[in-house]
């Protein structure tokens, strides 16, 4: 038995619980045949398979950054800061811009002919018109002439023919304006917007005297459900000596400009009373931004077109 013990030696092949390294037990030899008979025995670890050593890996070294890398990069955030910028005001304000294209576009190709709505600024007699009354009723027929009549909307309307539009002007109660509650006011007006341009509440009327001040969107918010978001976007393309035509109560004004201005949203004096009868329109600067405000006075001119034919008997 101990002759067997002593001849073992761990297969180095044989798998292990140690994984690494096997275990091999050799006798080591004594003299021969003491009384004590014991053998004493060595312990040898050998490691057939070492673990590896962990490579490190090799980082490349960044760069050094200096100014001029520094410039660049900063440059280039800043020009795709710009182009997102500019996609998406132009997103924002499509509508508004596609107008001024378009009507840049047809201003070039048809010239100075006249915009469809300058019939109702152009100048029209009065004539008189004379009935003979006879009693033979055909000759009445033949001598009763075609009357002129003027018409006119069934709504409050502002007619700007430079640019073709052809507005209703909605009014706003001023009991927010005596109550000198601002914000309500201006909820209301904004309110109002969105069904036509606004007659600015405690200004005066067409017809009276004093300032007849009219405000209208240049662009606002797409989503807004309104249809009259960007109607004053082309009040930019009006020029001094145009003339402009409102409807009250079906009674015509008319009106010829005469200052165009731009000024900061803080400036209300253009919203008080003056002494002379005028115009003043009012819309936001740039087109797409509320940074100033564009002005447009103008002063009334003798209204122009007759009302009817004067009837003689």
């Amino acid at each position: 038995m101990r002759d067997e013990f002593n001849n073992f030696k761990e297969d180095p092949y044989r798998n292990n619980s140690f994984g690494e390294s096997n275990f091999v037990f050799e006798k080591k030899d004594e003299p021969a045949r003491e009384e004590s008979s014991k053998a004493h025995f060595s312990l040898h670890i050998e490691k057939k398979h070492p673990i590896p050593k962990k490579t490190q890996q090799h980082k490349t070294p960044e760069p050094k950054r200096n100014f001029k890398t520094i410039i660049s990069d900063a440059s280039h955030q800043i020009i795709a800061s710009v182009v997102i910028f500019a996609i998406g005001f132009l997103a924002m304000n499509f509508s508004a811009f596609y107008s001024i294209g378009k009507f840049k576009v047809q201003s070039w190709l048809q010239g100075d002919e006249p915009t469809i709505l300058e019939e109702f600024v152009q100048e029209q007699v009065p004539t008189k018109t004379v009935l003979q009354v006879s009693k033979d009723l055909n000759s009445q027929k033949v001598n009763i002439p075609e009357l002129s009549l003027s018409v006119g909307p069934s709504d409050n309307r502002i007619i700007i023919p430079r640019i073709n539009q052809n507005l209703p002007v909605v009014r706003v109660s001023s009991q927010n304006l005596v109550k000198r509650d601002w914000k309500a006011l201006e909820t209301d007006i904004q309110s109002a917007l969105k069904n036509g341009v606004v007659h600015y509440p405690g200004t005066s009327l067409p017809g009276q005297n004093g300032n007849v001040v009219i405000t209208g969107h240049s662009s606002y918010f797409p989503w807004d459900p309104g249809r009259f978001k960007d109607v004053f976007a082309l009040l930019h393309q009006v020029v001094e000596g145009d003339e402009i035509v409102l409807y009250q109560d079906q009674e015509k004004f008319s009106y010829v400009v005469q200052e165009i201005k731009v000024v900061l949203p803080e400036d209300i004096e253009v919203l008080k009373q003056t002494p002379d009868d005028r115009l003043t329109l009012i819309t936001c600067t740039p087109v797409g931004t509320n940074l100033k405000r564009l002005i447009v006075i103008a002063k009334p001119v003798a209204n122009k077109v007759a009302k009817a034919g004067d009837i003689l008997r």
